[in-house]
């Protein structure tokens, strides 16, 4: 069966109108060809409203996840981004649509080998792709305008704000490993304002201030 991707991404991006208003994000959701991002096995599922497998135990988000947490960051086009989670680099590609320059780290070296490729291969030159180190995120390149995370983390990490500008946003899915809420947060001179988004599935975040192997109890913010 032939499938016609051009016309599924429009598909996509009409449903998507009911949930998501920001012009800019929905004609990045309609550039960006998913299925060039999903297993060659899975690409006729490219564009069904889920999350699919990619290996290594890790997904790619489901299209309305992905399109809610990029319009929560409010993105005008001239903003430094940091990622935390390439994955297959889906969510890199919407945000190098939308800002000046993305950095993305992920854990996994073999999925950030095939998300660097990928990228270059569409283009995509304002993305920089690292291997995730002790910290998180990417403190070398700091600071950024805005941080989207896209894995379950217990709390917010202090270590990330840190990587914030002032006056810039996070947003991140905070709770359990498997059940999370989430949050829009922002860094003022004053401390942090935090919003609930709703709530949300993602795989666990690893590393420093977020979870190791053994499960720890769910608080906001990290020491």
């Amino acid at each position: 069966m032939v499938i016609d991707y051009a016309a599924a991404r429009e598909n996509l991006a009409r449903a998507l109108r009911y949930e998501v208003r920001d012009e800019r994000v929905l004609a990045a959701m309609a550039r960006v060809p998913r299925e060039q991002f999903v297993p060659l096995d899975l690409r006729r599922y490219a564009y069904e409203d889920r999350p699919l497998p990619i290996g290594h135990g890790q997904t790619i988000s489901q299209p309305l996840m992905v399109a809610m947490m990029t319009e929560a960051l409010h993105l005008q086009g001239d903003e430094r981004v940091l990622e935390v989670g390439t994955g297959s680099g889906y969510q890199a590609a919407l945000l190098a649509e939308l800002a000046a320059h993305i950095v993305t780290v992920e854990r996994v070296p073999d999925l950030a080998e095939q998300a660097c490729q990928r990228l270059q291969e569409l283009g995509y030159g304002n993305v920089e792709v690292h291997t995730a180190g002790n910290t998180l995120g990417w403190p070398e390149g700091a600071p950024y305008d805005a941080i989207l995370v896209t894995a379950g983390a217990p709390r917010v990490p202090r270590s990330l704000l840190a990587q914030l500008t002032m006056g810039g946003r996070l947003v991140i899915p905070v709770g359990q490993r498997r059940v999370q809420q989430l949050l829009y947060v922002a860094k003022t001179p004053h401390g942090t304002m935090v919003q609930k988004q709703g709530e949300c599935r993602f795989v666990p975040l690893i590393g420093r201030g977020a979870w190791s192997e053994v499960e720890a109890p769910v608080e906001y913010f990290a020491p």
